[in-house]
């Protein structure tokens, strides 16, 4: 049994750099997924994908930022303002919070002092990871509602619907995982995944929890929360400027935090394959090549695969998902009780 307890205390002034670090490479990741993402999509779709702002198009996605940051703030009349306001703000800082319990790497002894390389190594790690993504729901929902508008209504209901529908079968799929690596600690599940990544033993588990996190952050095909022929854009079709900005950051953001749970509860995190072992600064770039793959997988996806109807997204996760995770948990429990 393998628990991940710390015998140490950080220094403030540590913690207070951690934090300043993490939200920097999250703010600096988004852009290049932005920019890597249409990138491959063009190329997929036979064009170039941006090309005119900076060396080979690098620099659209902060022209992006910068055009939506300076424009005028507005919000239709029939909208509640303060929740209007609150809502992008409630979905980027759930984002950040849940980016910030992915380990890129074990301690390292840094000018003396013990650090983690991670934002914060919970005993509850995954219970964290959904109650900040039942928080995040607020953001969409309040979103739709304080829009004033019925179709970003609309995307909202829809929204709620989705994320319980999924969020029960992503949940079940880590299951599986906790009852093998015996820890809640996601470090810990990492260090567990020594002699053999739990993307073998729990492959169906892997398969359930990519799908379900395909419909939790919205993303193609399973993405009828903005579907633009049904809705015009969603629960944010009302937002611009810097706040339309923050739903999409969060979106990417989240993107990145689905790559970096799935590299570290099924892919061994910063372990390498073969009893490779690199030194513990490597640490970080590896689970960033990692995450780098996953978030590729998710740009594929949206260019290969047509939306569902929304009858079938919800069929599919009431039908299917939930009791192939149900019984994966299952045969996770008799397995690891045998043995």
């Amino acid at each position: 049994m393998i628990l991940a307890t710390v015998d140490y205390f950080e220094p403030w002034y540590v913690q207070i750099i951690k934090a300043v670090v993490l939200f920097a490479v999250g703010l600096q990741l988004v852009p290049i997924i932005l920019i890597a993402e249409r990138k491959i999509l063009g190329r997929m779709q036979h064009r170039f994908g941006p090309n005119r702002v900076g060396p080979f198009g690098a620099a659209q996605p902060l022209a992006d930022i910068l055009k939506l940051l300076t424009k005028e703030q507005f919000r239709p009349k029939t909208s509640i303002g303060w929740l209007f306001a609150v809502a992008p703000v409630v979905s980027i800082l759930t984002a950040v919070a849940a980016f910030a319990i992915i380990p890129f790497g074990r301690t390292q002894d840094i000018f003396g002092t013990k650090v983690g390389l991670y934002g914060v190594d919970l005993s509850i790690g995954p219970l964290y990871l959904f109650a900040f993504g039942a928080i995040a729901f607020y953001g969409i929902m309040l979103g739709g509602w304080a829009s004033g508008s019925k179709y970003s209504f609309l995307g909202s209901m829809r929204a709620a619907a989705q994320l319980i529908s999924y969020e029960v079968s992503q949940g079940l799929a880590l299951v599986g995982v906790v009852m093998t690596a015996q820890t809640l600690s996601l470090t810990g599940i990492v260090e567990a995944q020594a002699g053999m990544w739990y993307v073998v033993p729990q492959f169906v588990g892997f398969l359930i929890f990519l799908t379900a996190s395909f419909a939790e952050s919205n993303r193609a095909p399973f993405d009828l929360v903005e579907a633009d022929a049904e809705l015009v854009g969603g629960y944010n079709t009302e937002y611009g400027g810097g706040r339309f900005a923050s739903y999409y950051f969060a979106e990417y953001l989240n993107v990145l935090v689905i790559s970096g749970v799935v590299t570290t509860v099924f892919f061994g995190g910063w372990l390498m394959p073969f009893g490779i072992h690199p030194p513990g600064w490597v640490d970080p770039f590896i689970v960033l090549a990692k995450m780098s793959f996953f978030a590729f997988l998710f740009i594929w996806v949206r260019a290969t695969l047509p939306r569902l109807r929304y009858d079938q997204l919800m069929s599919f996760g009431w039908k299917f998902l939930l009791p192939l995770a149900t019984l994966n948990a299952l045969v996770t429990a008799i397995l690891v009780v045998s043995t």
